[in-house]
């Protein structure tokens, strides 16, 4: 019968069936029912310029971001909401460098970025130098599922948002005392210094702030979102990562979801966040591998500063920085923690 398989083919066939099932059922046994990481910002942060009460609120802060978040994926929700409606909380806390704890430009403005990501279908939203949109990353989502744009900037983005029935607010509301002062100090050593040599040689304290979560859901679908207030003292309507897709932000199901926080021109520059995939896709490297050589390798050696979080297929996440500390945590089932130095 010329139509029929050989026995040894067939038997061949088989087997492979089998060991794809098995390969499959070991995964999906393996892979946990949820898993989100969260960041918010990287830089010189050292026990030392932190007192114990404001360490234990930025602790208290990411504790209770980490809720939100899994408390959505705990209850079926998916990988997207999860990541925007952490980071809206983290939008909302004054402790961060993103909406409402939103640093200051040089003309005393808060401009806020932020990105999302679908890995379902790599579908994308993003906006640039909005100051009246309370919560950028809704924001960034809206831009993702009813434009035909990725990125959105400036008064058009704020339009958009409005048309969109998105919160807005007066740009007062962002204020925060403490930025405000930040500003003040930047100003004056900007002063003394001049442009050029307060730019190449500033504290990093000025120039890193953002805020990020990257998540799994049940279905195995991934997300990732991250949200910025910028640099102190930038000039311009200067725009870094947080925005651009690749940069700042990135997530595809075949692999991993990742959001940056750092010096975002370096980051720019080397497409870090979508690098990280591409390590694993193409070098087929293990997600921790691949971050590390992206943070703790390649920025090192191009003098880029900063740190990711990222979450892969498997449930499995990597928190890299190489700065002085990042705040940071993550969560999966009966598993939980937060940290901000290097030695937590």
């Amino acid at each position: 019968m010329k139509n029929c398989i050989p026995v040894a083919l067939a038997l061949a066939l088989v087997i492979s069936a089998c060991q794809q099932k098995k390969e499959t059922t070991v995964e999906n046994n393996t892979r946990p029912a949820y898993a989100l990481a969260i960041h918010g910002g990287a830089g010189t942060i050292k026990r030392e310029n932190l007192s114990p009460e404001l360490e234990a609120e930025y602790r208290s802060a990411l504790d209770s971001a980490l809720t939100i978040g899994e408390t959505i994926l705990k209850n079926g929700g998916s990988a997207l909401d999860a990541v925007t409606q952490t980071v809206a909380w983290l939008e909302d806390s004054p402790l961060f460098n993103a909406g409402c704890g939103a640093v200051f430009t040089h003309e005393g403005r808060n401009e806020h970025d932020a990105s999302i990501m679908d890995g379902r279908n790599q579908a994308a939203g993003a906006s640039g130098g909005t100051s009246v949109v309370k919560n950028p990353i809704t924001l960034a989502r809206a831009v993702m599922e009813h434009s035909p744009h990725v990125l959105l900037t400036g008064k058009g983005a704020e339009q958009f948002a409005i048309e969109n029935g998105l919160d807005t607010v007066s740009p007062d509301y962002f204020y925060t005392e403490r930025r405000w002062n930040a500003l003040q100090k930047a100003l004056e050593e900007e002063k003394e210094k001049g442009l050029s040599e307060y730019w190449n040689n500033t504290q990093s304290t000025y120039k890193f702030g953002t805020v990020g979560c990257v998540a799994l859901d049940n279905a195995g679908n991934l997300a990732a979102g991250t949200s910025t207030g910028g640099m102190t003292n930038k000039r311009w309507n200067r725009l870094g990562d947080t925005p651009v897709i690749g940069a700042g932000t990135y997530a595809s199901n075949d692999a991993c979801a990742v959001s940056c926080t750092g010096h975002g021109e370096y980051f720019i520059r080397y497409a870090v966040a979508h690098d990280v995939w591409a390590q694993m896709v193409y070098k087929g490297l293990s997600l921790e591998a691949a971050a590390d050589a992206v943070v703790m390798k390649k920025l090192v050696e191009k003098g880029g500063e900063g740190g990711l979080i990222a979450v892969d297929k498997a449930g499995n996440i990597a928190l890299p920085f190489n700065s002085a500390g990042m705040y940071r945590g993550y969560v999966k089932p009966g598993e939980r923690k937060v940290m901000i130095y290097k030695e937590d």
